[in-house]
């Protein structure tokens, strides 16, 4: 087994999260098994209950945990699925180990933060590791050098290497070099005190990549590599590029990977990055561009839809095309221009959410795209508020509402679901990871899907559609075009994917089909929807030119 340890310094949000996918995707393009682990210093247990405006996405993963958003990047970039043990914070470490305490699995010790809590923390890293045996580990130190909260993992990855060897351990040290424009230079000083705070914790970095505005002259990667004890090349450029996918690819043409192999005793092999070659030139080189007016209420936070984001992006490269975003705040829809809104867009995706604000505005965009013909891609509460908007305005129930945003409404058309209803705690608690899903034949999702009875996609909901009113919304014409199988005494099931039959597309799903998109394997729905944007887009074309 293989470790690589990835530090940052000097600010947060260097993009420490992109270098750990970019490295792991150069690794992997060698043939090799690669996992990577995201250590967050946080006391919260898990991402869940945190506010997207603060840290962005939750990124759910297959078996149902709510984690930090590298950990999405981590499976678009190594075309893997990962687990909850991808993801260490603090508070899962300090709860394990003083539930052992409790127990009494400690006996008579002294509990510490060394060696208790620090081995915790390997043993964590070496169990995710095992568990999906994987040749090469790559874990990711959340924070700045220099955070208190931090020091406790430093202190264990120092430890791996006298636990597993030098030739079986990698430091790599993520650093930030400013460029003054107004003396156009740039200023190594702060990676120089960054380097010097990780040393005073016993690290020396093996490998540094500089964030820099633009890619580093000669002259200062031998400044920074004299100042921080590296060879010249040693030290790589993670400049700003205008695609995020031309990582991998600037990064290994300076040589990281093969100082990797070097640094590890690795196989000298030919990677093969095809996939992100190709994505890199669909990105710059389109043969259509379509516009997505994204209806949400984080709009000030685009992170906050990550995964969502990509995936358009994986469904433009399925199609060639590359995929504009507009953001439409929700909250003001409720009583805004809906033409002046949505006029210069060829679809409208209304996302995930939780609470009231911004509701009405939501079920407004479902309203516009339903009658205007503009293809439409709902998910999770875009489907909910779907649903709203066809039972007032199509079945007749004209107070239809989520008891979510109105507990008194007189058509409950959404609910809680009943697991849900003795629930206390808000962590961890709700329907989440895979969940199976079975598609009705002969629907736009069974043509989304090529045809697949049964297919898997992952889950964040508590609400659901009120199965006493099923029935009424298929009756004026709603299609329930997937439900979730085999679940005893709720009628067909938990509805999972709804439709309109006589639209160009109009398709809501309770799922995320988002968080298992990727560039190499786009998700279906959203291939789908972004090629219904371009047939739409196409279409008004011809008609415009007469």
């Amino acid at each position: 087994m293989k470790y690589i340890f990835v530090t940052g310094g000097v600010v947060s949000s260097l993009g420490k999260g992109i270098v750990t996918s970019s490295l792991g995707a150069i690794l992997r393009a060698r043939g090799y098994r690669v996992t990577a682990v995201k250590i967050d210093p946080y006391i919260n247990v898990d991402a869940g209950t945190m506010r997207p405006y603060e840290h962005g996405e939750v990124f759910v993963t297959a078996d149902g945990a709510e984690t930090d958003l590298d950990i999405g990047h981590y499976e678009r970039f190594l075309d893997r699925d990962l687990s909850r043990g991808n993801n260490i914070t603090t508070g899962q470490v300090y709860l394990s180990v003083i539930q052992k305490e409790r127990r009494g699995e400690y006996l008579s010790q002294t509990v510490q933060v060394i060696p208790h809590i620090t081995d915790e923390i390997k043993r964590r890293i070496r169990q995710v590791a095992e568990a999906q045996q994987a040749e090469i580990v790559v874990v990711e130190v959340g924070g700045t050098v220099g955070d208190i909260e931090s020091l406790p993992f430093l202190e264990a990855i120092r430890q791996f290497r006298f636990d597993e060897g030098p030739e079986d351990t990698l430091y790599i040290h993520l650093t930030l070099v400013p460029y003054l424009r107004t003396s156009e230079e740039f200023k190594t000083k702060p990676t120089q005190h960054s380097v010097a705070t990780l040393r005073g914790v016993g690290i020396q970095p093996d490998v540094i990549v500089v964030r820099s505005e633009r890619p580093l002259p000669p002259e200062v990667r031998k400044k920074i590599a004299l100042f921080t004890n590296v060879h010249p090349d040693e030290v790589f450029s993670s400049h700003d590029v205008e695609h995020l996918y031309e990582v991998p690819l600037i990064l290994e043409e300076q040589g990281l990977g093969k100082t990797v192999e070097r640094k590890l005793g690795l196989e000298k092999v030919l990677p093969n990055l095809s996939v992100w070659q190709d994505a890199v030139r669909v990105l710059k080189e389109p043969e259509e561009t379509v516009r997505i007016g994204i209806a949400g209420k984080y709009v000030q936070m685009p992170d906050a839809y990550l995964s969502l984001l990509e995936a358009l992006k994986h469904g433009g490269l399925k199609n060639q095309a590359r995929v504009e975003i507009k953001w439409v705040d929700a909250e003001g829809l409720a009583n805004g221009d809906l033409e002046e809104a949505f006029r210069d867009v060829d679809g409208i995706l209304v996302p995930g959410g939780f609470g009231v604000r911004g509701i009405e505005g939501k079920v407004r965009a479902a309203q516009y795209a339903r009658e205007n013909g503009v293809p439409y891609l709902g998910i999770c509460l875009g489907l909910q508020v779907a649903v709203i908007e066809f039972a007032r305005n199509v079945a007749g129930l004209e107070k239809a509402n989520s008891t979510e945003f109105d507990p008194y409404t007189p058509h409950p058309v959404i609910d809680l679901m009943p697991e849900q209803l003795e629930v206390e705690d808000l962590g961890g608690t709700m329907r989440l990871g895979d969940w199976p899903m079975q598609i009705k034949p002969d629907t736009l999702l069974a043509r989304v899907y090529e045809g697949k009875p049964l297919v898997r996609e992952r889950h964040r909901h508590r609400y659901e559609v009120n199965p006493a009113f099923v029935d009424r919304l298929t009756q004026a014409g709603l299609v329930v075009s997937g439900v979730t199988p085999g679940m005893e005494g709720r009628g067909e099931g938990l509805v999972e994917a709804i439709e309109l039959p006589d639209h160009p597309f109009f398709l809501a799903l309770q799922s995320h089909p988002e968080f298992k998109s990727r560039p190499m394997r786009p998700s279906p729905p959203f291939a789908a929807f972004v090629a219904a944007a371009i047939a739409r887009k196409r279409k008004t074309r011809v008609l415009a030119e007469g």
